[in-house]
């Protein structure tokens, strides 16, 4: 059982890292400061390191929270469900997705991630196969074309995820993320269709 001062420690470790996923997303890694984190969390700025180490200590434990959170969020295919109600089902997943911090967290950082010897990078290749995994699970119950594998599709389909919430981020009043998941849905659903089709 945890002491106090345990907790205590747990509770702002939380804090800290709440505070620093919310400034990150919204500045991005390198705008945002100690003082930021400080200040947004209530914690003071000297406790910011001694809970992480460094920035680039808490840059890499808020994506960890993040992965953790993303992961639970995720629900998997149940094993008696229908296999067009379980891609309904990711579909509205993507949708919950597009609106979550995190993944404007993922979208914000993704810079940092691509310059060489950035200490994200591997993080971020964790996240890309989560999302991919959590695609291709729901994939492989559908009846999909010869040559067509789940795993291929299932980047196809992380792929213009990303790309829509990037898209949105940049311009969110021309842009209907909800729209284009629809759309993109319907494309998916057109190709399982063709392939009921020939069966």
């Amino acid at each position: 059982m945890a002491t106090r001062r345990e907790q205590t420690s747990h509770e702002s470790s939380e804090r800290i890292l709440a505070a620093a996923a919310e400034l990150f997303a919204a500045k991005g890694y390198r705008q945002t400061t100690f003082a930021d984190v400080a200040e947004r969390s209530g914690i003071s700025r000297g406790s910011i390191p001694w809970h992480f180490g460094s920035k680039e200590g808490l840059l890499l434990a808020v994506l960890e929270r993040s992965v953790q959170l993303m992961s639970a969020d995720l629900a998997e295919p149940g094993e008696a469900e229908a296999p067009e109600v379980g891609f309904d089902r990711l579909v509205e997943g993507a949708q919950a997705m597009l609106e979550a911090p995190t993944t404007k967290l993922f979208v914000t950082l993704l810079v940092e991630a691509l310059e060489p010897g950035s200490p994200i990078h591997g993080r971020y290749v964790e996240i890309h196969e989560t999302l991919r995994g959590h695609c291709r699970r729901w994939l492989e119950r559908l009846p999909l074309p010869p040559g067509l594998s789940a795993e291929m599709l299932a980047v196809a389909i992380s792929g213009a995820m990303i790309g829509i919430h990037q898209q949105w981020l940049l311009a969110p009043d021309r842009i209907d993320p909800k729209g284009a998941l629809v759309a993109l849905r319907a494309m998916v659903a057109s190709v399982v269709r063709s392939t009921e089709d020939r069966a």
